[in-house]
């Protein structure tokens, strides 16, 4: 039997993953009497937890938000600035663990709380962001985030990594993006009538806010994607391929991604995804995309379904050869 304070922990996380327990499934889940889950339901509530007993055959144990933030040795900032690193956890391998996360920390927020990391949408792309900011790039972050969710022009003060003196701007928020170790403000300018994207470290936001704008659409409609792609050989530090392809796979997301570290996997359903990647030839291309076992569709560009048809020659020829040693010349 687990100790008391081990049981308890299971016993929450067993509260946050399912809307309602009967006594008698957390009594067999945790290998204890319904007496004892009673007694352990108390603890907690004591501790704070605001668990709802349902009365009755049919009732339960259901944990409630409650008014004040359980006793979890954070505080308000940390909450926000944990909820900020949870979204930005783009690493395939624990990305629906970090989603699974800020759920559970969600589902237990007072209202005002609840608020802030409502207002906080990032987009994460492929590698892992720059993780939580400071305290100090919080309040601009929550601003920039803010504003994208009401769909407000934002005017700021940007500084170019040309110039010395920041320039007022004029821009229609679109996503903000982590990209290695910076946040990026991906937005229209409306000075410069085209996509531009802004490093946060860079800008200082003004208020009020603008008027509110009609979302304009944007190229290839991923703004991870979109990000990226200014990036590639802008700055030397990572070169376009020169062989790129787009494929449909028959497969999860979650299992191609881990496996597709220089490219783009989008999810288009439980067992199928979009994936966009490169190599230095047509035919490893298609050599690593077929090391996936699954059934594909090459989307284009016509250069790698001949490259899939070349190799689907090559090694029916090699399937249907006689087996034994090979030939060596003069035996």
């Amino acid at each position: 039997m687990q100790k008391t304070s081990s049981r308890l922990l299971t016993l929450l996380s067993l509260l946050q993953v399912r809307p309602e327990w009967s006594g008698d499934d957390l009594a067999e889940r945790l290998d204890v009497t319904v007496r004892t889950v009673r007694r352990d339901i108390d603890r907690l509530r004591a501790l704070g937890y605001r668990v709802a007993t349902d009365k009755g055959p049919g009732g339960g144990y259901r944990l409630r938000p409650g008014s004040q933030l359980p006793p979890l040795l954070f505080d308000d900032e940390q909450v926000v600035a944990l909820a900020v690193a949870l979204q930005s956890a783009a690493h395939p391998a624990i990305a629906e663990d970090a989603d699974r996360a800020l759920a559970t920390i969600r589902n237990v927020l007072p209202p005002r709380l609840r608020q802030r990391v409502d207002a906080l949408r990032i987009t994460g792309v492929r590698r892992p962001g720059p993780g939580a900011p400071p305290a100090r790039a919080l309040d601009l972050l929550t601003t920039v985030s803010t504003a994208i969710q009401r769909r407000e022009v934002l005017r700021l003060d940007h500084t170019s990594h040309q110039e010395a003196e920041p320039r007022p701007r004029r821009v229609e928020p679109h996503h903000l993006v982590a990209w290695r170790t910076h946040w990026y403000l991906l937005a229209w300018d409306l000075d410069r009538d085209d996509w531009r994207t802004f490093r946060t470290d860079r800008i200082t936001p003004r208020t009020p806010t603008g008027p509110r704008f009609t979302p304009r659409r944007l190229p290839g409609g991923d703004a991870a994607a979109f990000v990226i792609s200014r990036f590639r050989g802008s700055d030397g530090t990572e070169a376009a391929w020169p062989c790129q392809g787009e494929v449909v796979l028959d497969l999860p997301a979650s299992e191609v991604a881990p496996h597709t570290a220089d490219g783009i996997v989008e999810p288009l359903g439980p067992a199928r995804c979009r994936v966009i990647t490169g190599s230095w030839s047509w035919t490893a291309l298609a050599a690593g995309l077929g090391r996936f076992d699954a059934s594909l569709r090459v989307i284009g560009p016509p250069a790698l379904r001949e490259a899939c048809a070349a190799l689907a020659r090559c090694y029916a020829a090699a399937a249907a050869s006689e087996p034994g040693p090979p030939d060596v010349p003069g035996e």
